[in-house]
């Protein structure tokens, strides 16, 4: 097993990491950028070193400077985390050149995998369906249009190397093609520095289903499914394990074309095989060569530490169960609490964290790194926190998200909480009648505002209650409600009739209502 271990990487994340860690016995070494020099990952490790600024081309894109820093502090190995080098073969490449241990596959499986385009034909040629498209780069529009027309509209335009949802673009009608073509070519550049766009069938109403898997070099197991269908902007929002449209039967076969889809890729140690599900088919989608963000909900229904498995597999090249000893139980919830305003189109709230109390109880898992002043930086990821609940099937996991959120205090930065609120609460969901279309076609927008006017109208009796509650009392001891649209500090030392009253208002809203210091 290997001494000493170097995250390569920031925030929640970089924390669960280091978690598993030290449970393991392994000494931890973390790199942080200026603006991230009070944060835990840092505080948490053994050893940490800054290596650049809040830019994260100085910092955590900064391969040579990361290389250096596993030089210095006698790291064996490097895990990427996900996100930033999680996925680049270049780094993987540069960390077997100087004899350290990537916690992924090797550099070969790695640009296998993030080609879109190359995975696909690997996987088609093995026998598994892939969604019909070009299969290669578009040469200009009217090749678009051509190949569109053959597959039929509407059609998604793909980045061959990218990821994270940037610059898919959904043409519906062949006018709009070479907008959406120019569009595409022109975040491919920015973001990957690549221009090779690919067109695929977009399925109506289809399901986002992935498959984890582990592998050793020797064998390959899955551990089920995760449904991830609730996205805004192609990237995902909640994430569920199992999933409600896939049957043990299902899981089986689908299963075990994952595990040949691996092989077939040469893959080693913890990747996704992703899906999409439509019409009763799996049409391969792409494979996310790294941990997930959602890894947590397969975690809760197989009693897995899969970041464990991720580090024995990479030290001593084994795995540790077999595929008979997997065994699914309960179901598992993974909301994503992201600093954006989804009234907003999802606009990043960056700023200075006032406040942050996340919930607990039987069943809540949570997985963050942030904490009361703490600036949440635009230049990152506006993901801040992971709830995840656990029940023993589908509709009680949902009842411990509802409570769970309901306990989830943010201030100083706008959060992502009331779209979640309003999405466990949604009908169709509850059904778990979802797809990649559920925020549009369910009109959470909508429901979304009507909540805020009501939360609104909640402030306004809360704030006449309290004044009667005032009214009720006399002496000198403060008390302040905070809410969305007031602030109050009332002083008098409360009578037994004004705390009661106060108790109870504590009881009805929570947290807005709170102690002054």
């Amino acid at each position: 097993m290997f001494r000493k271990l170097l995250i390569a990487n920031r925030g929640e994340i970089a924390l669960r990491v280091l978690r598993t860690c030290k449970e393991m016995g392994i000494s931890t070494v973390t790199v942080y950028s200026r603006v991230d020099r009070d944060s835990l990952h840092r505080l948490y490790a053994d050893e940490s070193y800054e290596i650049g600024g809040e830019d994260p081309l100085e910092s955590y894109l900064n391969a040579e400077r990361i290389l250096r820093v596993a030089s210095r502090s006698g790291a064996e190995a490097i895990h990427p985390g996900y996100g930033f080098l999680a996925e680049n073969a270049g780094f993987v490449k540069r960390c077997e050149e100087e004899g350290l241990v990537f916690i992924g596959p090797d550099s070969r499986a790695m640009a296998l995998a993030g080609d879109k385009l190359r995975s696909k034909a690997v996987l088609k040629e093995a026998g598994i369906e892939v969604s019909p498209g070009s299969n290669r780069p578009l040469e200009d529009v009217e090749d678009a249009i051509s190949v569109a027309e053959s597959v039929g509209y509407p059609i998604i335009l793909k980045i061959s190397g990218g990821g994270g949802g940037i610059g898919m673009e959904i043409v519906e009608v062949p006018e709009k093609m070479e907008g959406a073509l120019a569009r595409a070519r022109s975040l491919a550049l920015s973001a990957f520095g690549v221009s090779d766009i690919f067109l695929e069938k977009y399925h109506l109403g289809a399901r986002h289903i992935e498959f984890q898997i582990l592998a050793d070099g020797r064998k390959t197991i899955h551990l089920g499914e995760r449904e991830c269908s609730i996205q805004r902007r192609y990237q995902k929002l909640i994430e569920e394990a199992p999933s409600p449209a896939v049957s043990k039967d299902m899981r089986d076969e689908v299963g075990r074309l994952s595990i040949k889809a691996a092989k077939a890729l040469g893959y080693v140690n913890a990747g996704t095989i992703e899906y999409v599900y439509s019409e009763g088919r799996f049409y391969f989608n792409e494979v996310n060569a790294r941990l997930q963000v959602e890894h947590p909900v397969t975690e809760m229904v197989t009693g897995l530490d899969i970041v464990q498995e991720q580090i024995t597999i990479a030290a001593e090249t084994r795995l540790s169960l077999e595929q008979e000893d997997l065994e699914l139980r309960g179901w598992a919830l993974e909301c994503r609490i992201n600093a954006e305003d989804p009234l907003r189109g999802f606009l990043p709230s960056p700023g200075r964290v006032k406040e942050a109390s996340f919930p607990g109880g039987p069943g809540v898992r949570v997985d963050t790194a942030l904490r009361d002043g703490q600036s949440v930086s635009a230049a990152y990821d506006p993901l801040v926190a992971k709830i995840v609940t656990y029940g023993r099937d589908r509709r009680h996991a949902i009842r411990r998200m509802r409570r769970a959120l309901n306990e989830v205090v943010i201030r100083g930065v706008q959060v992502n909480v009331p779209l979640h609120q309003v999405i466990m609460r949604d009908q169709a969901f509850g059904q778990g009648d979802i797809s990649t279309s559920f925020l549009s076609d369910r009109k959470i927008g909508r429901a979304l505002s009507r909540m805020q006017l009501g939360r609104e109208q909640r402030q306004r009796e809360l704030a006449a209650a309290l004044a009667a509650a005032v009214a009720a009392s006399n002496g000198a001891l403060g008390w302040r409600t905070r809410s969305f649209t007031t602030e109050r500090k009332m002083p008098g030392a409360w009578s037994l009739a004004g705390r009661e009253a106060l108790q109870k208002l504590r009881l009805t809203y929570g947290h807005d209502v709170q102690r002054s210091p």
